[in-house]
């Protein structure tokens, strides 16, 4: 005969109700669930998914609750990084992580949170995201000399990106999760070092633009001077020098000449002046470049040393908690030794006990037995 099975608290109820429902949410949706099919899965009655969490929305309610909490956590936790390359790379893992290790939990955030229930929805969730990367971003900007007030913008512009592709590789999950953090932080990071403070179109975009919004007739012959219609692109430079006089001229005078040579010294200056200053410029990119990995080194050096001290701390504590647990074996067995040494005295005690019994019955019977 077997035992009869054991009757669940309120408190494992509750649990059991919301795992189901999770399940059914994220397969089905809200309005694809029904009280029904959730007391139905749990073996219980209808009244006792109402008595619990009211209907299907306060379960429902629940579940997008814990969903959302857990989501943030991973994200807050991986903004704690020191470094913001280092808060970017943690922050992508830890979305494809949640992906990866919660998809029911993931598709139910995007799915469809329904008005009805009185839940946040997943764009209030990126919402809440963005507002932590706005702060990171606000330091990033000031650092670099941009406008703090983008940094809100640039926020969602970030989350959005991440929050997108890991809706697309819930479904396709490939590639891996590193290779696909590492693509949107090459993407990100290196957008980010490049980054114009002032961005506008380009030439081309701009001509292009303008000439969508004012169109021109096209010429249906050619120009009465024989020229050709002038192209779309810049048109090449020309050198500055002075075009040689035609042959009936009079010849340079050399006041002239003298004026034409110092005209290309100008020149030649000029261009030296501009070779230098690019060269500067590019000497100046590479030392802001060998600082920030130096910066980044550093950085990371102080992180994997505070790694290294948080691990030891972790190993001390474990060891303190080995020690712990001896300790209390030893007293463990010292106190089953003591029992047992009380248990064997007991046992020594009534053994004597009943021998002196024994002994007073058998001086008693001879005395009461006639003497021959």
């Amino acid at each position: 005969m077997s035992e009869p099975r054991r009757r669940m608290s309120g408190k494992e109820r509750r649990e059991q109700l919301i795992q189901i429902s999770r399940t059914l949410f994220a397969e089905k949706g809200f309005d694809g669930t029904s009280v029904e099919e959730i007391a139905a899965t749990a073996n219980v009655s209808k009244p006792v998914v109402y008595e619990h969490f009211g209907g299907k929305e306060g379960v429902y309610a629940v579940v997008i609750d814990r969903e959302m909490q857990k989501l943030l956590s991973l994200v807050t936790e991986a903004l704690s990084a020191s470094h913001s390359l280092i808060k970017l790379e943690r922050a992508a893992l830890a979305l494809l992580a949640y992906v990866e290790e919660n998809s029911e939990g993931f598709r139910i955030l995007v799915r469809d949170s329904h008005a009805a229930s009185g839940t946040g929805t997943f764009a209030s969730l990126i919402n809440d995201i963005a507002s932590q990367v706005e702060d990171v971003m606000v330091d990033e900007f000031v650092e670099r000399g941009y406008d703090p007030k983008l940094a809100p913008m640039y926020a969602q512009m970030l989350v959005g990106m991440v929050a997108l592709t890991g809706q697309w590789w819930l479904d396709v999950r490939r590639p891996a999760r590193e290779e696909v953090a590492a693509h949107l932080v090459n993407l990100a990071w290196n957008g980010l070092t490049g980054l114009d403070p002032n961005p506008r179109l380009t030439a081309a975009s701009r001509g292009l633009e303008h000439r969508l919004a004012h169109p021109q007739p096209r010429p249906s012959e050619p120009h009465p001077s024989g020229a050709r219609p002038r192209a779309t692109g810049p048109e090449p430079k020309e050198p500055e020098e002075p075009e040689p006089p035609p042959e009936e001229s009079p010849p340079l005078t050399e006041k002239e000449i003298r004026e034409l040579e110092k005209a290309r010294e100008r020149e030649l200056k000029n261009q030296e002046k501009l070779r230098e200053r690019e060269l500067k410029e590019q000497e100046k990119a590479r030392e802001r470049e060998r600082r920030e990995a130096e910066k980044l080194a550093k950085d990371l050096e102080k992180i994997r040393l505070r790694e290294q001290r948080e691990l030891e701390k972790v190993r001390e504590r474990e060891y303190r908690e080995q020690q712990r647990l001896l300790r209390e074996q030893e007293k463990a067995r010292e106190r089953e030794l003591r029992d047992l040494e009380k248990a064997r005295l007991k046992e020594a005690k009534a053994t004597g006990e009943g021998r002196r019994h024994a002994s007073s019955v058998d001086a008693g019977r001879e005395k009461l037995e006639p003497s021959e």
